[in-house]
């Protein structure tokens, strides 16, 4: 059963205002990353990028680099062993290969003593290509008729961006596809569709048709791609100090590339500055394969300009939206044709984005297609989550223009039309949603002041305003969120403060988050908690970081381990003040008795208790987070909608 939260209950720690867990230490620019960690004999990797999108490798000449002092080595895809190098994975086929598929497309690493050093070498690499027809134009590289962006296998399969967990989510409502006439460079696509569209458009009394064209969007973080390798003295074993945001997912790519055992890679859990969807995974294979090759340990950390051409940014798209409705505002056709940008490689999302325009609002009608298309541009990853800004940006925009069509406000028609719990899902799994929180949001956002005095506000503008030109948006969006297993652990330290030892990454303070869920599921400060991450070896599962998922699916994790670990220290108490359980409280790092002033034992007293003469043990609390049964439907995410919504408000 998942572990949840009181949210009637007056929380002593949730939800009071509490300092960052990492605040000092990053203020102060005494964290280290990975790109800062000292260690002996340490090569530093520079990538040669291919100035073409599309041409032959003729020949790569490293001679020249290879003379410069302090230059160690130079490998291209045919001299640097990866197990999976021909398989249709840009992670696991990281150099080009005959071929160079887009402007910036790794054809050689060079390796040397310093990353000066190794940036003349790759200067010196010399490359002759032959330029081949290229394909830039997502919509012309859909045509019978355009050149393709490479070659392709039949059996290649997509890396969808923002990592597996939402690889399958809207696939369960792609229906068989009718024969169409399209270029190889199609790399995926899904139609999904409800009810008869036809019958829709002829019952809508106002309709509305708009195509909206996004550009691709880098994720920008201040620490681009960065990952450094060490391998033991034998070869045999590797450490890893990854940017990823990943751990165990970055153990697994980097074991696949060199053939090994997953318990001969070691990942160690590092600060990351800044990720955004971008860090699930890209440069690990490599570092590791280099290692692996010259057995020393490797650095390789992206350059800003690295990070433009070869990164992994959100998907350029054009969406195409077309919506039907009753004068009364009931919408009753729903219809859209998205066509994603996946670059050289698959792993736009295509069911995803699907499933995300179509999730939002009740509609007895709809038919969407999705289309994923393979260009001479470099492959892309997730910005914000994978697909929804691009689709909610198009939905959202054509449903205001629908309320301007109807002169219907836009919060009722929000209302009218927003999903909500009970209503079908669209998943022969589960049929109906659970509840969504969608339409409670709308509720409370309209009472909200800022909301009802947004007219005032905006005829008498702050001083700091003065001049600009102020509008009034609103916009909705939900995302299938916590669709993710977790493990954590809890453990009673000698001093009675508490570990907590998981296996995300920190990202945007989600380690403090943790804390305050297991200081509340102890009844202890946040100061006596200390979140702890170790290594993939030894700390307990977790996915990726990122997805908004990371408290749905660890929150409930760290707070089951907390009250397990909680009952094992009442037990233990229990045992020594001779009191039943149900009659001691934790408070202020002690085990009291209930009306007994005086009779308590302290944390530390129980720790040393237990590590000692008690018949219980070490408190050692466990908890886990199975998958939920609510996969691919909304999840009860209506926070998040608040976010939204309050976002939009406060920018006027």
């Amino acid at each position: 059963m998942t572990q949840t939260i009181d949210q009637e209950k007056n929380h002593s720690v949730v939800g009071k205002p509490t300092r960052r867990m990492d605040a000092e230490e990053k203020l102060t620019g005494r964290t280290r990353y990975s790109g800062d960690l000292p260690f002996p004999g340490l090569l530093h990797a520079r990538m040669v990028l291919s100035p073409y999108a599309h041409a032959r490798i003729l020949s790569i000449d490293s001679s020249a680099a290879l003379a410069i002092p302090g230059v160690v080595a130079v490998y291209t895809a045919e001299t640097l062993k990866m197990a999976k190098a021909h398989e249709s994975s840009r992670s696991q086929s990281p150099l080009a290969r005959e071929e160079t598929f887009w402007c910036g497309h790794p054809v050689a690493v060079v390796l040397a003593e310093s990353d000066a050093l190794a940036e003349d070498g790759a200067a010196a690499v010399d490359v002759d290509y032959e330029p081949l027809p290229v394909v830039v134009d997502l919509v012309a590289a859909m045509d019978p008729s355009s050149p393709l962006a490479r070659p392709r296998k039949e059996d290649e399969t997509s890396e969808i961006a923002g990592g597996g967990t939402h690889a399958d989510v809207g696939t369960a409502q792609a229906q068989e596809e009718e024969h169409e006439a399209l270029s190889s460079n199609v790399s995926d696509r899904v139609h999904m569709h409800t009810g008869d569209i036809e019958a829709g458009w002829g019952e809508a009394e106002v309709t509305v048709e708009r195509t909206y064209r996004t550009h691709p969007v880098h994720q920008s973080y201040l620490e681009p791609q960065s990952i450094t390798v060490v391998p033991d003295a034998a070869g045999r074993q590797f450490t890893a100090y990854s940017s990823s945001q990943g751990l165990f997912s970055a153990r697994s790519d980097m074991a696949d590339a060199l053939a090994l055992p997953e318990r001969q890679i070691r990942v160690e859990s590092m600060p990351i500055g800044g990720a955004f969807g971008g860090k699930f995974g890209l440069v690990e294979p490599l570092a590791a394969a280099l290692a692996a090759a010259i057995r020393k340990p490797v650095r390789l950390v992206y350059t800003r300009q690295d990070e433009m051409l070869a990164g992994n940014p959100a998907p350029q798209s054009v969406l195409t939206v077309r919506l039907g409705a009753r004068r009364d505002g009931t919408l009753v056709a729903l219809q859209a044709k998205i066509i994603l940008d996946a670059g050289a490689f698959p792993g736009a999302a295509a069911g995803l984005a699907g499933y995300l325009i179509s999730s939002v609002y009740r509609c007895p009608n709809t038919d969407i297609r999705v289309y994923e298309v393979l260009t001479n541009k470099v492959s892309v990853g997730a910005y914000r989550a994978p697909d929804a800004p691009q689709t909610a940006f198009a939905l959202e925009s054509t449903v205001t223009d629908l309320c301007q069509e109807l002169g219907m406000d836009p919060f009722e028609f929000r209302k009218k039309n927003g999903l909500r719990g009970g209503d079908p899902s669209g998943n022969r799994r589960r049929p109906v949603l659970p509840p969504l929180g969608l339409i409670e949001c709308l509720e409370s956002v309209e009472q909200h002041p800022l909301w009802q005095e947004r007219d005032a506000q905006k005829a008498t503008p702050p001083a700091e305003l003065a001049g600009w030109k102020i509008g009034i948006g609103l916009a909705v969006g939900g995302w299938p969120g916590g669709n993710d297993v977790a493990a954590a652990a809890c453990r009673l330290e000698s001093d009675g403060t508490i570990s907590v030892v998981i296996g995300t990454v920190d990202l945007t303070g989600s380690d403090t988050s943790l804390a305050l869920i297991a200081a509340e599921g102890l009844g202890l400060s946040a100061s006596d908690v200390n979140i702890a991450h170790d290594a993939t070896d030894t700390m307990p599962y977790s996915g990726a970081t990122g997805g908004s998922k990371t408290i749905y699916s660890m929150g409930p994790a760290v707070l089951a381990a907390a009250r397990d670990a909680r009952q094992q220290i009442l037990e233990i108490a229990s045992d020594m003040l001779e009191a039943s359980v149900e009659d001691l409280e934790i408070e202020n790092g002690a085990v009291a008795v209930k009306g007994v002033p005086g009779k308590s034992l302290s944390l530390k007293k129980i720790a040393k208790a237990a590590t000692s003469f008690s018949r219980r043990g070490p408190v050692y609390g466990q908890g886990r987070t199975p998958r939920p049964r609510v996969l691919r439907c909304m999840r009860p995410i209506w926070p998040r909608w608040r976010l939204i919504l309050k976002l939009v408000m406060y920018a006027y």
